[in-house]
């Protein structure tokens, strides 16, 4: 073995116990706050092809850093699959993703009890689409250290599948107190829109930017380290108070709409406490247009509690209800029966075993050991030696005479033929001695 070597870890620098104790609980209190947000699993279901499965992998980029970003799926994990590893995992919400003939469905889940969402994704770009039609965009692995801002528009009407919408969003994300949120880790926003004419939802994704506003564009650019080319400049004095070729990348103009006083300082220079600041939103995808279908209880499998298409009357919903809870009643007693067969036949298998085991020790105890001999029987003759007495005694028959001790030894012998008169034509044979 050769190559390199090991890598050298930098000594570290000895610890108090008080150093120790602070990061202990830092770490404790780190775990506790994971552990009591949010969770999600982005997941698709059936066959649904490669532009589904991108929209599925930007979705996910979206809800980090509380998902499974690298979940894998297989052609035969069912909802239970997922549902049994998500208690453990502490994962309250499915985002699942279906292809039909027709359209491409989106269901959000809300576990362990419901309710189930489905809407219909109507139009979808993913974030490679978004990003390739900006001039600059800005996205970097840092803003995905923390959850987006979510901001909810056109959510105060009083239908109860819209309120119900509300709180299913918010609820996938960790809640924020405003007096004591951190400026700084929010560097992404969400903003789902409904629109009450058309009934449909846009799903959009912001990185945000903030700068100071009241300088020019010159002395913003000193201030981000992006120094411009002063050749054509004569003094410092004209990059301050001019703005000569110098070109600005964004396209919105500040104002009244996103300026406003920072309560605290934030990441950038010159964006600090109480002072003038725009507030500048990028969009880096993905971008979907989503309708509500329906509205179910439990997990696709309850009431349906709001239908966007099928609108049915009082009495045909109690009826529904009925009939439901009569298949719901059947199925229970089906069930009891069954789980009583199940206990009664094994009652009896227990019994007829104990039985026989029962039978199986008596019948020892009255037999003995039958494996014995028993000394007062007679003496059975053994097989070889009955064989030679029935040769002995057919020889006697046969020849008259006794036979000799040894010959019988095994085979039944064949009669003696009687002595014939042996005629030779050969005169030798005949006149010899």
């Amino acid at each position: 073995m050769g190559g390199s070597a090991l890598p050298v870890c930098p000594p570290t620098l000895p610890q108090s116990k008080n150093q120790k104790k602070e990061r202990a609980a830092a770490l404790q209190h780190a775990q506790q706050e994971f552990s009591t947000v949010p969770h999600s699993f982005v997941f698709p279901r059936g066959r649904v092809g490669k532009s589904v499965r991108q929209l599925v992998t930007d979705v996910r980029k979206v809800m980090e850093p509380y998902t499974a970003r690298a979940l894998k799926v297989r052609k035969n994990n069912s909802l239970k699959d997922f549902v049994a590893v998500a208690g453990p995992l502490g994962v309250t919400h499915f985002l699942v993703f279906s292809k039909s003939t027709s359209s491409i469905n989106f269901k959000l889940f809300r576990l362990p009890g419901g309710p189930t969402l489905t809407f219909k994704v109507t139009q979808y770009s993913l974030i490679k689409d978004v990003v390739s039609s900006l001039k600059r965009h800005r996205m970097h692995e840092q803003q995905f250290t923390h959850h987006p801002l979510l901001v909810l528009s056109n959510f105060g009407l009083q239908q109860i599948h819209i309120k119900l919408m509300a709180s299913m969003f918010q609820n996938m994300f960790p809640s924020i107190n405003v007096h004591r949120v951190n400026l700084n880790s929010i560097k992404r926003c969400l903003l789902i829109t409904y629109n009450a004419e058309t009934q449909l939802l846009d799903f959009r994704h912001y990185s945000v930017k903030v700068v100071p506003v009241g300088v020019s564009k010159g002395l913003k650019r000193l201030l981000q380290e992006k120094f411009p080319n002063m050749s054509r400049l004569e003094d410092i004095s004209e990059l301050l108070v001019k703005d000569i070729n110098l070109s600005e990348s964004e396209a919105e103009q500040d104002g009244t709409h996103n300026v406003l006083e920072l309560p605290q300082a934030y990441a950038g220079r010159g964006n600090m406490k109480a002072q003038q600041s725009a507030v500048r939103l990028t969009e880096i995808g993905p971008r979907m247009t989503l309708q509500l279908i329906k509205v179910e209880e439990g997990l696709a499998q309850g009431n349906v509690l709001y239908h966007g298409f099928i609108h049915k009357r009082e009495a045909e919903v109690k009826e529904i209800l009925a009939r439901k809870e009569a298949k719901l009643r059947l199925k229970a007693e089906r069930r009891q029966k069954q789980e009583a067969d199940v206990e009664r036949k094994r009652r009896q298998r227990e019994a007829h075993r104990e039985k026989s085991l029962a039978g199986i020790r008596r019948k020892q105890q009255q037999d003995g050991d039958s494996d014995a001999e028993d000394p007062g029987a007679p003496e059975q003759p053994d097989a070889a030696e009955q064989s030679d007495e029935d040769d002995a005694e057919y020889y006697r028959e046969e020849v008259g005479e006794e036979p000799d001790k040894g010959e019988l030894g095994g085979a039944r012998p064949q009669p003696l033929r009687p002595l014939l008169p042996v005629v030779a034509d050969d005169a030798k044979t005949l006149n010899s001695p």
